[in-house]
């Protein structure tokens, strides 16, 4: 028997007495029952082993113990859970508040809570599973074949074989393997590396003990890359056979229990992998898991369009019926109990992605809808599935944290009809209390946002038009957010959405010059203990939601906004300044200049950032603001701009926007030859004007901005027009270039008159002898098509920073907004 006093060799002398003694403790119980390998792993595995927690609320580590360690596990791990609290990382983006924490606080949902931890115990206790140990044997070829694999000598064609051996190998002991911390990596680089015939005999192979491998941490991530592999042998159609039976196979083995799956936080990974692989989407896509917030504040801002609109197009699905399958399944309630599912945060995640994943297909959703609202779908009909007092459950349900996310899907992907039934039954008459709320006021502003039609932001209008100073001053300024840009985009009761935000941070006896103020810090203002004597804070951030709801006003027609324009040109110069060098001001700035008000509004603005051009030019998101009032000044401003840029040419050339800026401003032109470069302003000019004129908006309102590129077009209008915006700056790059005296639009003629005009050039190349010295003095990035005798310019870039800039563009400019 070993001495407690006797040193273990390989001890760690440095460790704390108590750490040792513990470590001590473990090895020599280890020894003396014969398990060497878990004294092994226990020794080179001390602070990984803690990370292996199983966070789900079924299937956890005793499933896999032995069974002389499984009872003691069993009442160690309940001591742990009584005061464990939930992860900010399990918690998604509401907080970092667990299911059953958020429905301690929540009158009428606790008890549905405590329900589904008894039976998610329950569960656990009933698919318990021993696994037993790798043999050392197969421990000792797993890990010279990885040694094999990570040598640099083995071509793709040895290794794809030697893959399919190991794998071999491996059948009938895929559970061990893959569950097993080590081998599991090795596991991983064989899947990677076989042919799919070795891929899909794994899988099959894995059997009724699939549910296991995937709900184990590492046995998940190994079951994720076969998938991952799988989703790259598409490619090939005459593979689809051989994956669509696999893929059978694997459904068939999670709908077994789905329940303990979808509710895992591991297993959970891997139904949304799969969900995605039968869509024929990227397994890890991001917009058919959990988005970031500041995508999902872009879509409901209308700064970016929804990801599910674009799935909505989308007709390739390699396998629809496995998908549709797999969702019917896992949301039958003869299968599963859709109440745990609902405040699950596990389950939420999954549903979600398959929500997403049905987008567009109404009959799908008709009937996996009806079901998440615990509604009747024999008995029910279009337009009367929610009764009463399951309207009034939804309701409860919504202020779980795992149901509001779900809900958020729900009224993003429903079909119109639906909604309506959703927004009347549930949610109207209820909006107030629910922005209150701290996890309803985000399935509220997914309803705001996802607005079907006028009447419906009507509605909403009636209900909180005259709640915003409480929304703001409760926090919930992203509702007002929702509010404003649906009113903006569906272009209804758009008035009256503007002056009541403006009402909500100015009173009928302060002048409107408080207005734009008061939005930029709205944090420090409505915590203000003294608001009447609130004075512009210098040196303090800007709010971020703030910013946003001033760019949604300063894209409302003109007529609507006139308080707030008048607000932010009354701004003093060093207040502008402030703002322009803050990234959540500068964008107001850019917002404003680049609105419809009249021209000699904003020009008024843009004379108060006179002499500082140079020093925004050269900050991440002062450069964007520079080019925004250079292109809405008039030319004595232009070159007023351009001429305080030049001293900053060597520090804005070392900026990530410093050389496009110089570019596109022409910096080194105007230095070098200022007439010829006001010649070409002005002839650029009055070929947008020309342009805008036959093409662009009939409305009055537009056509007084008096500059092309600071208009305001909706999002269809932009990218129509953003082509033509390129060409033309092309066209006039390149004919100055070529220092050629006619003027724009004669230099393209006809694709016909030019072919003439080659035809009379024998055995040429398509261009005239004349043009030699023309072609020789190109840049490298002109290119030249000799077979049609046309010169096409191509070195032009287009502008990525137009009215058309889309939010990812946005973000890479490293700001908060």
């Amino acid at each position: 028997m070993i001495e407690e006093e006797e040193p273990l060799p390989g001890q760690p002398t440095a460790c704390p007495p108590s750490t040792a003694h513990r470590l001590f403790q473990t090895l020599r119980r280890s020894l003396i029952a014969g398990r060497l390998e878990h004294a092994a792993m226990v020794a080179i595995g001390l602070k990984a082993l803690p990370l292996r927690k199983h966070k789900s609320t079924h299937l956890s580590q005793e499933s896999f113990l032995t069974g002389e360690e499984k009872s003691s596990h069993i009442q160690a791990m309940k001591v742990r859970k009584m005061g464990r609290k939930g992860s900010k990382k399990d918690a998604h983006f509401h907080g970092g508040v667990s299911t059953e924490t958020q429905s301690a606080g929540v009158p009428g949902t606790a008890k549905i809570s405590r329900k589904s931890v008894k039976e998610n115990t329950a569960s656990a206790s009933q698919a318990s599973f021993i696994r037993k140990q790798v043999d050392p044997d197969t421990a000792k070829y797993f890990t010279e074949i990885s040694n094999v694999l990570e040598g640099s000598e083995v071509d793709l064609e040895e290794r794809s074989v030697i893959c399919g051996n190991a794998l071999e190998e491996a059948r009938g002991k895929e559970v061990e393997l893959a569950t097993d911390y080590i081998i599991s990596h090795t596991m991983q680089t064989l899947l990677e590396g076989c042919s799919l015939d070795n891929l899909c005999a794994f899988l099959r192979s894995c059997g009724n003990n699939l549910a296991y491998i995937c709900m184990d941490r590492s046995g998940s991530h190994v079951v994720e890359t076969a998938l991952k592999s799988l989703a790259r042998h598409l490619e090939d159609d005459d593979n689809h056979s051989l994956i669509e039976e696999t893929l059978s196979t694997l459904i068939q083995a999670i709908l077994v229990n789905p329940i303990d799956m979808i509710c895992n936080c591991y297993g959970s990974h891997v139904i949304r992998g799969l969900l995605c692989l039968c869509k024929g989407v990227p397994i890890d896509s991001p917009e058919f898991h959990s988005l970031q917030s500041s995508t999902v504040l872009a879509e409901r801002l209308n700064f970016q369009s929804s990801q599910l609109d674009g799935n909505k197009s989308q007709q390739t699905q390699p396998f629809p019926n496995q998908l549709k399958y797999l969702i019917s399944e896992m949301v039958n309630p003869s299968r599963v109990d859709i109440g745990v599912l609902q405040v699950n945060q596990f389950s939420s995640l999954v549903l979600q992605t398959a929500l997403k994943l049905l987008a567009g297909s109404e009959q799908d959703l008709f009937h996996t809808i009806p079901i998440l609202l615990s509604c009747d779908v024999d008995n029910g009909v279009e337009g009367n599935l929610i009764e009463a007092k399951k309207a009034k459950k939804i309701l409860r349900l919504v202020e779980e944290n795992a149901y509001s996310h779900l809900m958020e899907v729900i009224v993003a992907v429903a079909p119109d009809s639906l909604y309506s039934e959703i927004f009347t039954k549930v949610f109207k008459s209820s909006l107030f209390r629910l922005s209150a709320h701290p996890c309803g006021n985000f399935a509220l502003q997914a309803l705001i946002s996802h607005a079907r039609n006028k009447e419906h932001i009507t509605m909403m209008l009636e209900e909180l038009d005259s709640k915003f100073k409480d929304m703001l001053e409760m926090g919930r300024s992203g509702v007002v957010a929702a509010l404003v840009a649906a009113s903006q985009r569906l272009q209804i009761n758009e008035s009256k959405c503007c002056q009541a935000l403006a009402d909500a941070v100015c009173s009928t006896n302060e002048p409107s010059a408080c207005i734009v103020p008061r939005i930029l810090f709205l944090d420090n203002y409505l915590y203000c203990s003294d608001k009447a004597n609130w004075k512009w804070p210098s040196g303090v951030k800007m709010h971020v939601l703030g910013s946003l709801l001033l760019q949604t006003v300063f894209r409302f027609p003109s007529e609507f906004i006139q308080s707030y324009i008048t607000s932010i040109t009354s701004l003093e110069d060093n207040q502008v300044l402030e703002a322009s060098k803050d990234p959540a001001g500068a964008r107001v700035i850019e917002a404003f200049v680049t609105s419809n008000a009249s021209t000699k509004r904003k020009r008024k603005l843009i004379i108060k950032l006179q002499g500082h051009f140079g020093e925004l030019s050269v900050l991440p998101s002062g450069s964007f603001t520079v080019e925004k009032c250079f292109n809405a000044s008039n030319m004595s401003m232009r070159e007023t701009i351009v001429s305080e840029l030049l001293p900053f040419q060597t520090e804005l050339s070392k900026t990530k926007q410093g050389p496009y800026l110089l570019k596109k401003l022409d910096a080194e032109g105007f230095a070098k030859r200022p007439d010829q470069w006001r010649s070409r302003q002005t002839t650029r000019e009055s070929a947008y004007k020309e342009f805008y004129e036959a093409f662009g908006p009939r409305d009055t309102q537009s056509s007084r901005s008096g500059n092309f590129l600071s208009s305001t077009h909706s999002k269809s209008q932009a990218e129509g027009l953003k082509g033509m915006r390129k060409e033309i700056y092309d066209g006039f790059s390149s004919s100055f270039s070529h220092k050629s005296g006619a003027p724009f639009l004669a230099h393209q003629g006809s694709a016909k008159r030019k072919k003439a005009e080659n035809k009379q050039v024998p055995g040429g190349s398509g261009l005239p002898k004349d043009d030699d010295t023309f072609i020789k003095g190109k840049s490298k990035k002109q290119k030249v098509k000799t077979s049609g005798g046309i010169a096409e310019n191509s070195h032009g870039t287009e502008d990525l920073h137009g009215e058309g800039l889309s939010i990812k563009n946005k973000r890479k400019r490293r700001r908060d907004g």
